[in-house]
């Protein structure tokens, strides 16, 4: 991949992403294969203004290797610097970058049940400072090839050729090409996810009906207080960032247990470097009741009773068919590119900043409203090609999405 294009890229994600302000400190989370990229971001970051930056570098092969031979005791375990370095996190609020390029099966054979619990564990600790440091600062989500992602995309190919053809793909989600600026390209696509949300949130809806033949047939009600979302997003303090890209949803946290019905998944969902393949989820008085799947079974299990909260819905996303990364025809087995080739929804928490007005109410005033809170959040994929969402608002009917696209 020539380097003209990967500078552009780290510059967009520093720039655009995280909106990385002067004398800001930053964070960049990334594979240790990702040496050569991660040190372009950093360079970005500092050209940027960056105060300083702190790389946090992540391996899959060590995580086998440490759940294998730690004690559940010894991996649930916080330690007092990783306590103290998290206080200061929330003192100096910087800038986080996550470059992802996980092998989708690179946790296969991991013990579930140990890796449930160790979650479970840290998530009682380090909770209180991720609330305290909800919506304060900015965060991207970009990602980068690996030579086991790329042959699980391109299983046909030479693992040369298939990391290059993964960069291609990359590349065009984030409005990357030689001869452009993707800064100003992301500048129109925030724009017209502005329009979207402006329309969605002019209708008030009580609640969303989808239905679909594969078997589809859900209701899901809204927050009264609620607003849709898509693209980039304000920190409490003010600055304009893009969590994600690739991204081509609007989105909403609907109302905590208030949703009825079946939703069948349509792409793949990779979980912590497990896949699950072909399920369905049956809610009943707002929770997740039953479930199968074809492969994966216990993992989905896992997620759905991960807390208490686990089994209702934190997240309402609408991409259609005809989006760029869903005409790519590429099934990516990352979630950051199949939940933008698909309407999805989330299990867990959800978006306090979906709220009207939330940067004036408590965290505990956000969840009273109706946000769900939980230890994770977990997007999978239910856009189909006849896909009808209807919304009803006092009892009329709005067609948001027919056959797989807006309505309008």
């Amino acid at each position: 991949m020539k380097k003209s294009l990967l500078r552009k890229y780290a510059r967009l994600a520093v720039v655009t992403g995280a909106a990385i302000q002067k004398n800001q400190p930053v964070i960049l989370y990334a594979a240790v294969d990702q040496s050569e990229f991660a040190l372009l971001v950093v360079e970005e970051a500092y050209k940027a203004g960056a105060s300083k930056v702190r790389v946090e570098w992540l391996s899959q092969p060590l995580t086998k290797l440490h759940f294998r031979h730690q004690s559940l005791k010894i991996l649930s375990k916080i330690d007092t610097w990783v306590e103290e370095r998290e206080k200061l996190f929330c003192k100096e609020l910087p800038a986080t970058i996550h470059i992802l390029s996980e092998d989708p099966d690179g946790l296969k054979g991991i013990n579930k049940v140990k890796l449930q619990k160790v979650r479970q564990n840290q998530y009682k600790v380090m909770k209180k400072y991720r609330d305290e440091s909800d919506n304060k600062y900015q965060w991207n989500l970009i990602a980068v090839p690996s030579k086991q992602w790329a042959k699980k995309v391109f299983p046909g190919e030479r693992t040369s050729v298939a990391v290059s053809k993964l960069w291609d793909a990359i590349l065009k989600t984030v409005y990357i090409t030689e001869d452009n600026d993707p800064i100003e390209e992301w500048n129109k696509h925030n724009k017209a996810f502005a329009e979207k949300c402006a329309f969605l949130n002019s209708k008030k809806f009580d609640y969303l009906h989808y239905k679909s033949k594969n078997g589809t047939d859900f209701k899901c009600w809204l927050i009264p207080q609620a607003k849709w979302l898509g693209g980039g997003e304000k920190t409490l303090g003010g600055v304009y960032f893009n969590p994600n890209m690739p991204t081509e949803e609007v989105f909403v946290s609907p109302m905590k247990g208030r949703c009825e019905g079946r939703l069948v998944s349509t792409k793949p969902l990779s979980y912590l470097g497990q896949l699950i393949e072909n399920f369905y989820i049956d809610f009943k008085d707002g929770r997740a009741v039953a479930w199968d799947a074809e492969k994966g079974k216990d993992t989905l299990e896992k997620i759905i009773t991960s807390d208490e909260s686990a089994s209702m819905l934190g997240e309402l996303a609408l991409v259609p068919e005809k989006s760029p990364i869903s005409e790519l025809g590429i099934l990516f087995y990352n979630t950051l590119f199949d939940e933008n080739a698909s309407c999805h929804v989330a299990l867990g928490a959800g978006f306090t900043n979906t709220i009207e007005g939330y940067e004036n109410l408590t965290l505990d005033e956000c969840h009273d409203l109706g946000i769900n809170d939980s230890m994770v959040h977990v997007d999978f994929m239910i856009g189909a090609p006849d896909l009808q969402i209807t919304g009803y608002k006092d009892g009329k009917a709005t067609t948001v999405f027919k056959d797989g696209n807006w309505a309008f």
